[in-house]
């Protein structure tokens, strides 16, 4: 069932491979990109969000430029929830010491109280709930299958890396399930969080694509991601994935990851974060373009790689030169 890449052009250019920084671990250096990729893919599908393919193709051509605008009028290099929401998670656990429900929810709520540029409602419904109540964890529903908990996965990924599996899903959970408590929801979670973790430790993309996309497919067939095109793809959490694991597995470097993705349109902002974070698991921090790198915010992207640093384990990260 693994993705080929049928439904893609065969005309990508072919780019360099990247070059890790030397004074970074190979680990570290994709776990940096990873973040700086979620935010680089969240401000260049933003500008795109909710338009179809046909109407990019007539309103832009290929939109490969990080240029504000879009529904939410947003300057260029500025994000929205998907990164916003990572960086509060990221903040919660630096200060708890661990991914905690109370401390997760208590940042989601702050964060909302500081109304930012966007808000999905299934996150702004189970906030509201949670200041009423006080609990951190949402009630089980079978509406609640949007992305939202998807697109903020990468500060549990960092933080577990090196990890038992079984610890790192009781985390994954306990911020998932602050807005978002459901199967699918949940499954797609896991996938992201042990895909990038796999990506950090060097593994092959074949074999990560066979363990972690096909026990997804298995487990939920209705993940299937290698019938057709997932082009305008909604906030069902379903088809997030379906888009982002067709662009991911069919293109072989960051740029041709992220143009594929984003011109499918739809919720562009949040597949652009989540196959920029794969992406730059993958392929590490040379590989992202440097006009985009320019483009985004530099506070975000300060911020994004600060947190990196902070949140990855320090077991993992390449000794001080004496």
């Amino acid at each position: 069932m693994f993705w080929t890449g049928e439904l893609i052009a065969k005309t990508a250019p072919v780019r360099r491979r990247p070059v890790a920084f030397p004074d970074r671990s190979p680990q570290l250096d994709r776990a940096i990109a990873a973040y700086v990729g979620l935010a680089v893919g969240d401000a260049l599908g933003a500008t795109v969000e909710f338009l179809t393919p046909n109407e990019i193709r007539h309103q832009i051509g290929v939109h490969g430029n990080i240029t504000g605008g879009g529904w939410l009028r947003l300057k260029a290099g500025q994000v929205t929830d998907d990164t916003t929401m990572a960086l509060a998670l990221g903040e919660a656990i630096l200060a708890a010491g661990a991914v905690d429900a109370k401390a997760a929810a208590e940042a989601f709520d702050a964060w909302m109280r500081a109304k930012p540029v966007d808000i999905g409602n299934t996150v702004r419904r189970n906030l509201i709930t949670f200041r009423r109540t006080g609990n951190p964890e949402a009630a089980a529903s079978e509406h609640d299958a949007g992305n939202g908990a998807a697109m903020r996965v990468l500060p549990v990924a960092l933080k577990c890396y090196g990890e038992p599996e079984k610890t790192t899903k009781i985390a994954n959970r306990a911020q998932a399930h602050v807005t978002h408590h459901n199967a699918l929801s949940d499954a797609a979670c896991d996938t992201l969080v042990f895909m990038v973790q796999d990506f950090l430790a060097g593994r092959d993309a074949v074999e990560v694509e066979r363990e972690r996309a096909g026990q997804l497919v298995a487990e939920f067939p209705v993940f299937a991601y290698d019938r057709k095109r997932r082009d305008n793809p909604s906030g069902f959490v379903v088809e997030t994935m379906q888009a982002v694991l067709q662009s991911f597995f069919a293109t072989d470097n960051f740029e041709d990851c992220l143009l594929d993705v984003v011109n499918r349109g739809g919720d562009a902002d949040t597949t652009g974060a989540i196959a920029g974070m794969l992406a730059g698991a993958r392929y590490g921090y040379q590989s992202i373009p440097q006009r985009w790198l320019k483009a985004l915010d530099p506070g975000i992207r300060l911020h994004c790689e600060q947190q990196a640093l902070a949140l990855f384990p320090t077991e993992a990260q390449p000794s001080p030169q004496m």
